[in-house]
């Protein structure tokens, strides 16, 4: 199975890697719904802490819930698959991981889905946004623009995705030869939509997850395992 991934990956002119928290998991970022492995909601109703209605109700909370993420973040390395993935110029990273682990890797470009960690933008929608240290986050405070509180930069449950993300997603599984899923449930959507997207536009799909995932029945190649094992043997050169 491994060399049919491979002979499909090496036939593309077009490959998009969407991502999610399984990624990442192995870099010790925990997943969200994995009790087994610690998940971020273990413990924790997720509309406190990922909802308009959670920051609006308890702000110092959802605040401090997700500098704990961040510090959490900053500890984290990138991992062989993170690495693997931002060394091919010719894969256009889409994640739905809020980290930055693509980055440090040296991914040249990443197309967010759900925003990013290491970002503070304006609840009051004025359109201020501010890069936080993800090591030393700041705690709750207001926007110097139009005084209304700052949040994470973050897409939380009820909220839009990102036009222009979302835009720059959906044009590229339309067109891409292979979409390489690594790393996700495919349970989250729109973002899990785009698999289904690339399938019937003619796309190979290629799935790299530790269990069977929603996206199982959409694959061509099926690889279970780790993303940080299967990964680099896939994209090698």
């Amino acid at each position: 199975m491994i060399d049919r991934a491979r002979t499909l990956i090496e036939a593309a002119e077009q490959i998009v890697a969407f991502s999610g928290a399984g990624l990442s998991a192995e870099s010790g970022v925990p997943t969200f719904r994995d009790a087994a492995t610690g998940g971020l909601w273990e413990g924790y109703d997720p509309t406190r802490l990922a909802s308009p209605g959670g920051f609006a109700a308890d702000p110092g909370l959802v605040v401090e819930w997700y500098n704990g993420r961040r510090r959490a973040v900053h500890r984290a390395l990138p991992n062989p698959a993170h690495r693997a993935l931002a060394a091919r110029a010719d894969v256009m990273n889409v994640t739905q991981n809020v980290d930055d682990l693509l980055d440090r890797a040296g991914a040249r470009s990443v197309v967010r889905l759900h925003g990013q960690l290491a970002l503070d933008r304006c609840h009051g929608g004025c359109g201020y946004e501010e890069t936080v240290d993800l090591g030393d986050p700041p705690p709750l405070r207001e926007c110097p623009h139009c005084g209304a509180r700052l949040r994470p930069g973050v897409v939380w449950f009820g909220e839009s995705l990102p036009i222009d993300a979302w835009a720059i997603a959906e044009s590229a599984c339309r067109t891409c030869d292979v979409l390489l899923v690594v790393g996700t449930s495919a349970e989250v959507y729109p973002a899990a939509g785009l698999i289904a997207l690339a399938k019937g536009e003619g796309a190979r799909i290629v799935v790299i997850n530790t269990n069977p995932s929603a996206a199982s029945d959409l694959a061509d190649v099926e690889l279970i395992g780790k993303a940080g094992e299967i990964v680099p043997g896939l994209l090698e050169r």
